[in-house]
């Protein structure tokens, strides 16, 4: 991946209508070998939408981005789709590369969910999106290679870009690209990634600026995967079990599944009384390896409503899988791993992940067709298998783990502003997990001031909630005009 060169040109052909030069077609490289499948066929369409009462124009794009190697040949096809406010004029506009996590999976979830301007509506399809962050900052949107419709070069195996150092120099590229080609070089610039998108968001921050003299004005990290020991129950790996307990008491709360006195209590009042528990007596439980006593299960089952036996035969040590199966299971129901608060009849499903997965497909497929005026033969990957992806020399002792990386990219970037984002219903990247990373960065006063924590009364995909993807919004733009100021 070190042999990826960064030309001031990529080989696409581009179609339709810029500025006022009309159709307009720009030849880079070697496009006219590739003109003739349409999927290379930049695609440029002109909108509007009303953002916080005026109407902003914008240019959308989407197709592919080519990155190629030492001997300038092609590497990588990235797809993308990039919108830009045209009707604002703004010399030192912000700019934001956005992709989702998985590892495999494509950007449909944040760019038709949250940032984009048009969001899938589970009832009608699609609708403009009152909360685009299109309002304060010009908006890219990337499938990482295997998924979308972004792929390997001809003669290229895709397993090259299955880790986590190639996954972050590969984006890197086509950032830098992309920055290139569109005269942004000046313009501040900022990441937003989801979950695993958080850990590459990361890695990027380090890369593009040691390696690529890039530097970002601010990330955005959204339910983020920061430390995956905290978030992995494996043999052996007990650090989970009470990081994820607040988040068991948030649900069982929200299922109305605990006792009057904490039903009684608001959501920041029984996370608190959860926290103190989690970080004490269940902590040092957890970390003496031993048997649960009748106080240990006691306790339990007032946090978490689950029935004693259960927690006795689980000797007071129960993993997302056991919880989100048995909170509801006397109802036959099974409860979500990536929204808590989703219910669902099939045990085997998760019925937060099922709810989304085919309405965002279908709903993108529809968008990029009729909206966006893009073909493209090759089914579209909202999520692809990845096989077995390597993590590299960043795993520490089984896990990978980005928290030096994120200290040291505060600490060498004072400019950068960091904004983190969790939700109280996520039970994949539960907030606690995020707190203890950020809080255990050795971090000075005026560093530790450029990091802020959001929560939400949400799921892994806070912005799924209108109520809460609005709150994210807000604040968003309160971040960028700080992060703006400050790069």
């Amino acid at each position: 991946m070190s042999g990826i060169k960064f030309p001031r040109t990529s080989n696409i052909q581009f179609f339709g209508s810029l500025f006022l030069a009309g159709l307009v077609a720009l030849l880079f490289g070697s496009a006219s070998r590739l003109a003739s499948d349409k999927a290379f066929r930049l695609s440029v369409t002109r909108h509007h939408i009303s953002i916080d009462g005026r109407d902003v124009e914008y240019l959308a794009k989407t197709g592919y981005l080519t990155v190629k190697d030492k001997a300038d040949q092609p590497f990588a096809h990235i797809y993308y789709t990039a919108y830009t406010a045209d009707s604002i004029r703004n010399p030192n506009r912000p700019i934001t590369f956005v992709f989702n996590g998985g590892p495999g999976s494509a950007s449909i979830w944040l760019h038709m969910g949250a940032f984009g301007p048009v969001r899938v509506d589970g009832k009608n399809g699609l609708r403009n999106n009152p909360h685009t962050w299109l309002g304060f900052t010009d908006l890219v949107f990337i499938d990482p290679v295997g998924t979308g419709y972004s792929k390997p070069a001809e003669g290229i195996e895709a397993k090259r870009f299955f880790g986590y150092k190639a996954d972050v120099q590969i984006i890197a590229a086509f950032i830098k690209l992309y920055l290139d080609e569109h005269h942004r070089q000046a313009s501040p610039k900022f990441i937003a990634g989801e979950s695993y998108g958080a850990l590459r968001a990361v890695g990027l921050a380090d890369y593009l600026k040691d390696s690529l003299q890039v530097k970002l004005a601010g990330l955005t990290l959204i339910s983020p995967a920061l430390d995956y020991k905290l978030i992995s129950f494996r043999k052996g790996n007990d650090l989970p079990f009470a990081y994820y307990l607040p988040s068991y008491a948030l649900t069982a709360h929200y299922h109305q599944r605990l006792s009057p006195k904490l039903q009684k209590l608001s959501a920041a009042q029984l996370q608190t009384r959860a926290e103190a528990f989690s970080k004490g007596v269940y902590a040092e439980f957890i970390r003496s390896g031993s048997t649960a006593t009748a106080d240990i299960i006691d306790s339990l089952h007032y946090f978490t409503g689950l029935d004693k036996a259960l927690l006795t035969t689980l000797n007071g040590r129960i993993t997302d899988g056991q919880f989100t199966s048995a909170l509801l299971s006397a109802d036959g129901r099974k409860i979500g791993t990536f929204d808590s608060r989703a219910i669902g009849n099939d045990l085997n499903i998760d019925p937060s992940e099922t709810a989304i997965r085919g309405t965002f497909t279908k709903a993108f497929g529809d968008y990029v067709r009729s909206g966006l005026k893009y073909e493209n033969s090759q089914p579209y990957l909202a999520t692809a298998a990845v096989g077995n992806w390597n993590y590299g020399p960043d795993v520490t002792k089984g896990y990978l783990d980005v928290s030096a990386t994120l200290e040291k990219v505060i600490r060498n970037q004072p400019e950068l502003q960091v904004k983190v984002v969790v939700g109280d219903y996520d039970l994949a990247t539960p907030s606690a997990t995020t707190a203890k990373v950020i809080g255990g960065l050795k971090l000075d006063a005026s560093q530790r001031e450029r990091v802020s924590v959001d929560r939400y009364p949400a799921g892994h995909m806070i912005y799924l909630n209108d109520q809460a993807n609005a709150g994210f919004a807000a604040n968003g733009k309160v971040f960028y005009k700080k992060a703006s100021k400050t790069s």
